[in-house]
C-alpha cells in the first residue's frame, strides 16, 4: 500500500465502476431472473441466518443498483453496508470540496425502503481518497490541519446519520505486524501527522455523537497468508496487541470487524482451525462482538473451468464458516457483494488466464452458485446465539 492517493485495494473509482457496469456478460437480466435463489427452494439468506441468531447482509454501491441486482440484494440481505458511497472520493473528492452526502443518502434510502439494517463506514482509513487528493494533501499537513480535516469530517459523518445506523466501522486497517510495539500501523498519513491518538479520537467522536451505534475496529488478513504475503499468525498477534493497547486506554471499542477476504489457494492446508478458534475466543473473553464484514473468496490458484472453480470456492466458504460460526460471539456475516458482476477482485487482482473472478454467491447473470448453498448450509448448522439486531418484518420479494 505505497500509493496513498488512490484506492489500491478496492479500485472503485467512478471510471472503473462505469467500465465494470458496462462489461456485464449477456446484458442485464430481468427482475424475474434476479430471484434465482427462490428456485433453490429456500428462504432468503437473511432469514436462514436469523434462525441461528446471525444477521446476514452484503455491501452494495449506488453504481451497482441495476434493476436485477437491486431486487436480489433486497431479497437476500437483512443488512446493507455501503461499499464505497461514504469513501472520501465521493464524500469529499478534493481537499477544497464541501462534504457531499448525496451518494450515501441514496444507498441508505435503498436500505430503508427494503427494511434493511445499515452500517456506516469508515470514519478513518488511509485509502479511498481518489484522484483528487495528492500525497502532499494528506502527508504534508501539520498536526492542527490534519486534526481539523479528519475529526471535522468524521464528526460531520456521524452527526449526519445519527440514530439511523446500527454500527459504525470507525477505524479500518490501522494495525500491522511491522508497526509499533503495540501493533499500531505507522505507514498511514494520520499516524504521521497526528500520531496514534487519531484512532482513540475517532472512536470518541462516534461515542459522543451517535452513542447507540456499535463501534467497530476492522481489519483483514487473519485466516491464511494473504495476497500481500503477510502471515495470519503475525497479523492476529499485532491486532490483539493493538486492541489491548486501545482498550487499556479506555478507547470505547465495542466490536471487532474481521473482513474475511479469503484466499482459495491451498486454503484448507493453510487455514489452522485451532488457532483461528482461539483467536475468536480472545474477543469473546474481552466481551466484544464479532462481525464478519467483507467476506469473499479470491479464486487464485484454482483452475479456469467455472464449474470446478465454483465448487472449490464454495468449499472455502463452507470450511471457513463452519469453523467461524462455532463461536457464538460472531453476530454478523456480511459479504463484500453478492454477485460476480461487481467484484473488486477483477479490478485489483485480474486472473492471468483472462477469466473473470468468481468470488461470490451469485454469478454475473445473478444465477445462484455452489457458494450460495455452502453459506446456506453453514447457517443451518450453526449453533444458535442471541440476535444482535432485530430485523423489522420484511417484504416477501
Amino acid at each position: 500500500m505505497t500509493d496513498h492517493s488512490t484506492i489500491s485495494r478496492r479500485s472503485v473509482l467512478l471510471g472503473a465502476a462505469g467500465a465494470t457496469a458496462a462489461g456485464v456478460v449477456g446484458g442485464l437480466p430481468s427482475a424475474a431472473d434476479a430471484v434465482e435463489s427462490r428456485a433453490a427452494g429456500r428462504p432468503p439468506l437473511w432469514k436462514q441466518a436469523e434462525r441461528a441468531g446471525i444477521v446476514f447482509g452484503s455491501s452494495i454501491a449506488t453504481w451497482q443498483l441495476d434493476p436485477g441486482y437491486k431486487k436480489l440484494h433486497a431479497r437476500e440481505c437483512g443488512l446493507l453496508w455501503p461499499e464505497d458511497d461514504l469513501l472520501w472520493y465521493q464524500l469529499k473528492p478534493t481537499p477544497q470540496s464541501p462534504l457531499d452526502f448525496t451518494s450515501g443518502d441514496r444507498i441508505f434510502r435503498f436500505a430503508r425502503k427494503h427494511h434493511q439494517l445499515r452500517i456506516g463506514n469508515f470514519l478513518v482509513w488511509d485509502e479511498g481518497f481518489g484522484e483528487g487528493w495528492t500525497d502532499d494533501d494528506l502527508w504534508g499537513l501539520n498536526r492542527k490541519q490534519a486534526e481539523r480535516l479528519l475529526y471535522g469530517t468524521a464528526r460531520r459523518m456521524v452527526k449526519h446519520y445519527k440514530g439511523t445506523l446500527k454500527a459504525w466501522i470507525v477505524a479500518n486497517e490501522v494495525t500491522d505486524p511491522e508497526g509499533t510495539k503495540n501493533g499500531i500501523r505507522t505507514n498511514v498519513p494520520w499516524y504521521n501527522t497526528i500520531g496514534p491518538s487519531y484512532i482513540d479520537r475517532c472512536f470518541e467522536i462516534a461515542q459522543r455523537h451517535d452513542p447507540k451505534a456499535l463501534r467497530v475496529l476492522n481489519e483483514f488478513g487473519f485466516e491464511t497468508v494473504n495476497e500481500y504475503g503477510d502471515t495470519a499468525e503475525s497479523r492476529r498477534r499485532a491486532f490483539l496487541k493493538a486492541l489491548d493497547h486501545l482498550l487499556g486506554k479506555n478507547v470505547p471499542i465495542q466490536a471487532v470487524g474481521i473482513q474475511g477476504h479469503l484466499l482459495a489457494d491451498q486454503f484448507h492446508k493453510r487455514f489452522h482451525e485451532k488457532a483461528y478458534r482461539s483467536f475468536l475466543q480472545e474477543f469473546q473473553d474481552r466481551g466484544l462482538k464479532i462481525l464478519i464484514t467483507e467476506m469473499d473468496v479470491l479464486d487464485e490458484g484454482l483452475v479456469k473451468a467455472p464449474k470446478i472453480r465454483d465448487q472449490k470456492v464454495a468449499d472455502v466458504y463452507r470450511h471457513y464458516l463452519d469453523v467461524t460460526l462455532d463461536e457464538t460471539a460472531v453476530k454478523v456475516v456480511n459479504c463484500f457483494g453478492l454477485t460476480d458482476r461487481y467484484t473488486w477482485l477483477d479490478e485489483d487482482y485480474p486472473r492471468s488466464d483472462g477469466a473473470h473472478r468468481r468470488p461470490l454467491l451469485f454469478d454475473q447473470n445473478l444465477k445462484v452458485k455452489p457458494a450460495y448453498f455452502a453459506v446456506s448450509h453453514s447457517f443451518r448448522h450453526a449453533p444458535k446465539r442471541n440476535l444482535l439486531w432485530q430485523l423489522r418484518k420484511r417484504p416477501n420479494y
